[in-house]
């Protein structure tokens, strides 16, 4: 029989565009969500997508069973919120702090897709720069941290892990190299934002450890980072969404560092007080659902 979570299944699969990142954003295995899918094409005797496709294209019968969950799923969302709100009582405020600087260029939708699910919380950014932004929680100043650190004292809910890149000019000593190592950035200069040494991933896992020198220079916004960057002041480290543009356009050029790629995570913090409010729940999943689908080479984690 046709259930909700079919429907879930594939608005999830067409908005991420593949079984990977769909299994990722229902957590799921790609195995569970691949026979999922299979038994639904054994029910109704057609496949639902073209599989070697990209972007997926979905058959007509997939486009139909599309048709209906476009229909049906907000109505279900809805009351589930609605009934969350009748047991609960969720309205309050949300005052969210980052420490991950770049996430500002896809927090804004997030923020007002959430505000059409959640109207009654309010919901805004704590403004200016924090070098510590988890103290806004401990002082009461913050409802919500996003970034890369997490304490056992607050409760927190994974995001997603993504790739930080160096960014360098066009013509910049290292562009013909494949992947930098630390080595390579003995003597360089390392545009950053103004944060402690030891929240940069790039410094604290791979530039300390190997005893590399360097010269810093600091920055408070990503535009001016990578203008700093293409005028060949300095490189960077950023996360790959950040600078996917940029990239795309020719105005810098991105490498890997180390032969695995230097990775990091990103959850969202909260005091243990809103650990099991609904809004914060769902405002988390508001982010994996749209990074999901609009950040190029994240990955979920479960």
């Amino acid at each position: 029989m046709l259930e909700i979570r079919h429907l879930r299944t594939l608005s999830a699969l067409r908005s991420s565009g593949s079984l990977v990142k769909a299994a990722q954003l229902l957590n799921l295995t790609q195995s569970a969500l691949s026979h999922q899918i299979k038994l639904l094409e054994d029910r109704y005797g057609t496949p639902l997508f073209e599989r070697k496709s990209i972007p997926i294209g979905f058959t007509a019968t997939g486009e139909r069973l599309l048709k209906l969950a476009d229909t049906l799923l907000p109505e279900v969302e809805r009351a589930e919120r609605d009934v969350l709100r009748l047991s609960q009582g969720d309205t309050g405020q949300l005052r969210v702090a980052l420490e991950c600087h770049t996430c500002f260029d896809w927090l804004m939708p997030v923020m007002d897709a959430f505000r059409t699910r959640w109207p009654e919380v309010e919901i805004d950014l704590v403004s200016g720069f924090h070098s510590e932004p988890a103290d806004l929680l401990r002082n009461g100043h913050a409802d919500l941290v996003i970034g890369s650190d997490y304490s056992a004292e607050y409760s927190t809910f994974p995001l997603f892990r993504f790739e930080i890149l160096t960014v360098m000019a066009q013509k910049h000593r290292l562009a013909g190299q494949r992947r930098l190592s630390a080595q390579d950035f003995e003597g360089e200069t390392l545009i950053t934002y103004p944060v402690p040494e030891t929240r940069i991933d790039l410094i604290r896992e791979v530039l300390r450890p190997a005893g590399v020198e360097f010269q810093r220079r600091t920055a408070e916004l990503t535009v001016a980072i990578l203008q700093l960057v293409a005028s060949r002041r300095g490189v960077a480290a950023l996360p790959n969404w950040a600078i996917k543009n940029y990239v795309d356009y020719d105005y810098v050029i991105a490498r890997p560092i180390g032969e695995a790629g230097l990775w990091s995570d990103l959850f969202v913090s909260v005091p243990p007080a809103l650990q099991h409010k609904a809004f914060v729940a769902d405002f988390v999943n508001v982010i994996r659902e749209q990074c999901a689908a609009t950040l190029d080479g994240i990955k979920l984690l479960s």
